[in-house]
């Protein structure tokens, strides 16, 4: 079904199209929904699902392994398919059917993509504004924004996630940072520590192209986290030196980060994914070997985290998104 995009309906208006397909509205809460214009049912945007799915990395050299998971049910990540380009130091995000991979070491600018729900081989999608290794990116549902990357820059730029095409640029952050790890709600995108600004989180209005604002600080400032939500927790995890901290904000509240718990073990280089309810993160390098080590969370429920499963392949510098 065709879904129109139009931002300024407000739930309940009168003047949405007749036919043609859903629209997406804004609700009078600010949160995004499809409205069926013929049946006016109500579907959440999602930038979860309940796929979890790894790409890239180093495995233990340089790999285009993309693996996955069903996040309801614990157990060992299956082969999903490959990258178009072998690197490590890249990132993910999804619309929740469409999972896009961007930038990393060898493959620079390159952007590709899945179809979340059909295992196979990703497509070429487009570039990234600037090649780089180590940028993190987020979504909406609808747009995905890629945010640093080395040398401590501090360009934003972002893609429609339905839309093959190139990126566009966005903005900056408050700090240049490569490293960093991102989450957001159907809003908002919060960005959380990373190289030169360990401890600094900053977030946008993802709809709206413009400069990050600072939001406050992580508890332990920290590289090479990784980070995921549900529509309102964001969870950061991990981080250099092989830390296993866990942090947590409210996405659409201002404030320092508060103590989560601990990963099952302490590593950096992780990424991590979520369903909307349990957040799982995988890999990562723990100051001796790589690890296959995936672990989990319930995000609203503070607490230590506890084996998931296992990767394919031990892994470092991986990616991570999850969607249907």
């Amino acid at each position: 079904m065709t879904r129109k995009i139009n931002n300024s309906y407000e739930l309940g208006q009168s003047n949405a199209p007749t036919d043609g397909g859903d629209m997406l509205k804004t609700r009078g809460d600010g949160t995004l929904v499809w409205e069926g214009v013929a049946d006016t049912t109500y579907v959440l945007v999602s930038w979860y699902g309940g796929r979890g799915l790894w790409g890239g990395g180093e495995r233990p050299s340089v790999s285009n392994i993309i693996d996955y998971v069903t996040i309801s049910t614990t157990g060992d990540a299956t082969d999903f398919g490959n990258l178009t380009v072998a690197r490590h130091g890249l990132t993910a995000c999804s619309d929740s059917s469409r999972g896009v991979f961007g930038g990393g070491a060898s493959g620079g600018d390159v952007i590709d993509y899945i179809t979340i729900s059909t295992t196979g081989n990703a497509l070429d999608f487009g570039n990234l504004t600037v090649a780089r290794q180590g940028p993190t990116t987020c979504s909406d549902g609808t747009k995905g924004v890629f945010g640093g990357g080395e040398t401590n820059q501090n360009v934003i730029d972002y893609i429609t996630i339905a839309s093959t095409g190139d990126a566009t640029d966005f903005g900056n952050l408050t700090v240049g940072r490569h490293s960093a790890t991102a989450c957001s709600d159907s809003t908002r995108g919060v960005f959380g520590g990373g190289s030169t600004s360990a401890s600094t989180i900053d977030y946008v209005t993802i709809a709206t192209p413009g400069n990050a604002t600072d939001f406050g600080d992580l508890t332990v400032g920290r590289m090479g986290m990784g980070a995921c939500s549900d529509s309102t927790r964001g969870v950061f995890g991990g981080g250099s030196v092989s830390l296993n901290d866990m942090d947590y904000i409210t996405i659409q509240t201002t404030s320092n980060a508060t103590d989560f718990g601990d990963l099952s073990v302490g590593r950096r280089f992780v990424a991590a994914c979520s369903d909307g309810t349990k957040g799982l993160w995988g890999g990562g390098y723990d100051g001796s070997p790589k690890t296959d080590t995936i672990d989990y969370v319930t995000i609203q429920t503070t607490s230590n985290a506890i084996d998931f499963g296992n990767l394919t392949t031990v892994s470092q510098e991986i990616s991570s998104c999850s969607g249907n």
